[in-house]
């Protein structure tokens, strides 16, 4: 099954992290990433760029409302994302205890992330998607 952790961050999270060194915290996580590649589990792994360079296309009203980042409402982000494959949610949440990004501030967001077979396979959209998905490798 493919569950995917969204690493979420508070703005004391993010502080946290300001005095720490960029090479001290890539080795860091590189060795989280290491451990889920020698587990076999790593499918994807990105981090998000700062929220500044962000917009939310906000579809509240009939036009779609675009507002640049940061967001002021905003009291957790979403800094970046794992997606597993592994046997069972227990096993992705225990992934998920071992994150180097700890501390006050700092959540960990756990999703099954769901497959096209769970889907009605006599469906259009789906038939196109299947076969989309064959035509590129992704099945």
């Amino acid at each position: 099954m493919k569950y995917m952790m969204i690493m979420r961050a508070t703005d004391e999270g993010y502080a946290s992290m300001a005095d720490v060194d960029f090479g001290e915290m890539l080795e860091t996580v590189g060795r989280y990433n290491e451990e889920l590649i020698r587990a076999g589990v790593l499918l994807a792994a990105e981090g998000l760029a700062d929220p500044e360079e962000g917009v939310v296309v906000d579809h509240s009203s009939e036009t779609p409302v675009v507002t640049d980042g940061p967001y002021g409402e905003t009291k957790e982000l979403f800094g970046g994302f794992y997606i597993l494959n592994v046997a069972s949610k227990e096993e992705a949440v225990e992934w998920a205890k071992r994150s180097p990004l700890t501390g006050p501030g700092f959540k960990t967001e756990i999703r099954r992330v769901t497959t096209i077979d769970e889907f009605p396979q006599d469906n259009e959209w789906i038939k196109k998607e299947r076969a989309w998905r064959e035509a590129n490798g992704q099945l």
